[in-house]
């Protein structure tokens, strides 16, 4: 899905979710989000439509676990 990491990307920052994004080498997107609970299931609604014209294929799975470390703003993960 090109263009998912930077739509990931303006949409947690406009709603104050702070994390990472990364893509997995079996070609899913990894999300690490951590926010209020309003704004994050306005994020999760977004990850789920994504961009305009994509089209996401798999359901969004969730895990949720407390952070051992809390993170700074969001940022795009490269490999």
């Amino acid at each position: 899905m090109v263009g998912f990491r930077y739509f990931v990307l303006q949409k947690a920052l406009s709603l104050g979710i702070k994390g990472s994004v990364r893509n997995l080498s079996d070609g899913s997107v990894e999300v690490i989000a951590l926010g209020e609970k309003e704004f994050f299931l306005d994020f999760l609604k977004e990850l789920k439509q994504g961009p305009p014209g994509a089209r996401v294929s798999e359901t969004v799975m969730m895990d949720y676990e407390a952070p051992s470390k809390l993170p700074e703003g969001f940022r795009i993960e490269y490999r």
